[in-house]
């Protein structure tokens, strides 16, 4: 590593008539770091501005950071909301179904059978607590056949009717122009009344 040269602690640029003429390695604006660098920085016009701008843009990406940590947090906690809200309304769909056939495969009941989508949660976000879009499902229907949609389809129109199944279609067409974001009023809303229809079961 080549060491720097030793020159004399004299202010250049904005620092231009400072400087205490001592020799030294480490210079910014021609002071040394180690005499009058901070002294310029707390005494000078110049120096000010620059230690102002200096705390300004360092505290910018603190308070971006503190942003982005809240978003996340609540972001989180969202996501936590959204997965218990589906608990609660994928033990609904268990108990509402129990003894019945599978939606899709209509081979009959075991008790794994589990709450499975016509319309997926991932494109169809906004019908994913839909009580029509979500039957008892085997699992080798819902997790390897992927649903198994023609058949769940066909199966659920003899289930709840033309009428219902026409319009939960509408529905998973509307999803595809619009992003549905939940909001934690929303998900509370659902968990009480799903909780106040099990309790009619």
């Amino acid at each position: 590593m080549i060491k720097p040269k030793e020159k004399a602690c004299k202010g250049t640029g904005s620092a231009k008539g400072y400087g205490c003429g001592k020799l030294t390695y480490h210079r910014v604006y021609g002071l040394g770091k180690m005499c009058c660098y901070s002294n310029w920085l707390l005494t000078s016009e110049a120096g000010r501005i620059k230690m102002h701008k200096a705390i300004f843009k360092a505290s910018v990406p603190r308070l971006d950071m503190d942003k982005q940590i809240a978003s996340e947090k609540e972001r989180n906690s969202l996501s936590k909301e959204i997965m218990k809200t589906q608990t609660i309304v994928n033990k609904h769909i268990r108990n509402r179904d129990w003894g019945k056939n599978c939606v899709s495969q209509d081979i009959p009941f075991k008790e794994d059978f589990e709450a499975g989508h016509l319309f997926n949660k991932k494109n169809y976000n906004a019908i994913r607590f839909d009580l029509d879009n979500i039957n008892g499902q085997s699992i080798y229907a819902n997790r390897y056949l992927e649903g198994d949609f023609d058949n769940y389809l066909l199966n659920l129109e003899k289930r709840i009717g033309k009428a219902r199944v026409e319009a939960l279609k509408e529905k998973a067409h509307r999803c595809k122009s619009e992003i549905k974001k939940w909001t934690f009023h929303e998900l509370k809303e659902i968990q009480k009344n799903i909780k106040e229809i099990s309790k009619h079961l």
